[in-house]
């Protein structure tokens, strides 16, 4: 996690919420006034983020603010429990709970999804991904909420690896041909991996001595029948169409990883408040 870059954009989230400045809290309370208050969990979760988010985002609002006991991340907390306890200005305080709080409750909620996933095929050799479909900024932040919750993570960006999609195929006129312009143009050092969903692109990417074929919204079924294709010749991934009703079927297929884009688009937000004491 590089900590200058979150701490950046914790200002700028803290700017964007404060704008020019908490017209309530500066009109109720002095400058030199000085709280205390609880981060607590309203319902129970995975906590993702008491350290690294909320502390630091109350950290960047003022240096001064004192933060005290932050729980580990990967603790299972229930409702009632502090998080982390903050003392200061009242009214940094008050601009910074907003922003730490939005951050926190949406990681958490991130990690604590995932652990879902996680702990309903624990018993399989199969890992469980998470995609690029993260919200822009929030990137980091979500993908270390999934390694939280006992995930691992795919490619950050595009830069992280070779996969070769739907669109590049379309684009480029077969699996061949692109997989042979990679080739031609990345270090031997780099994996490849490309996107199919029938079986005969399967059979094209083998032929093509792929290191990673990504089975896409396949039925179980077919799913099966593409590892028992693939024969250990190529590490196996799928994704598309996978929730936990049937992520076990999935895992149950041989396939040694899983990837899930809900995973940080659809985790619901764990409910945290800040209370004063």
């Amino acid at each position: 996690m590089d900590k200058n870059l979150l701490d950046k954009l914790y200002r700028s989230f803290l700017r964007e919420d404060i704008g020019r400045g908490d017209l309530t809290s500066e009109a109720i309370f002095p400058s030199d006034q000085m709280g205390r208050a609880d981060i607590v969990a309203r319902e129970p979760f995975i906590v993702a983020g008491a350290k690294l988010i909320a502390a630091r985002v109350f950290k960047a609002q003022n240096p001064k603010i004192v933060v005290i006991d932050p729980v580990e991340d990967g603790t299972a907390v229930i409702t009632g429990d502090v998080l982390l306890t903050v003392e200061g200005p009242v009214i940094d305080l008050l601009k910074a709970e907003r922003t730490a709080l939005n951050l926190m409750q949406r990681i958490s909620g991130i990690a604590t999804f995932t652990s879902l996933y996680v702990n309903r095929i624990r018993d399989y050799k199969v890992r469980v991904c998470d995609t690029r479909k993260t919200t822009p900024g929030l990137r980091m932040l979500e993908k270390y909420g999934v390694m939280v919750g006992g995930g691992a993570n795919h490619r950050f960006n595009l830069t992280d690896g070779i996969l070769i999609k739907d669109n590049h195929i379309a684009a480029c006129g077969s699996i061949e041909k692109a997989v042979e312009r990679v080739r031609e143009r990345v270090p031997h050092t780099i994996k490849i991996e490309v996107e199919t969903d029938t079986l005969d692109q399967v059979r094209e990417c083998l032929a093509c001595g792929v290191d990673i074929i990504l089975l896409d919204n396949m039925s179980p079924a077919m799913l099966r029948e593409a590892v028992k294709l693939i024969d250990g010749r190529a590490l196996v991934e799928a994704s598309g169409g996978i929730v936990l009703a049937n992520l076990e079927e999935v895992a149950k297929t041989g396939v040694d990883i899983i990837s899930i884009g809900a995973l940080t688009h659809s985790a619901p937000a764990c409910d945290i408040g800040m209370d004063w004491s």
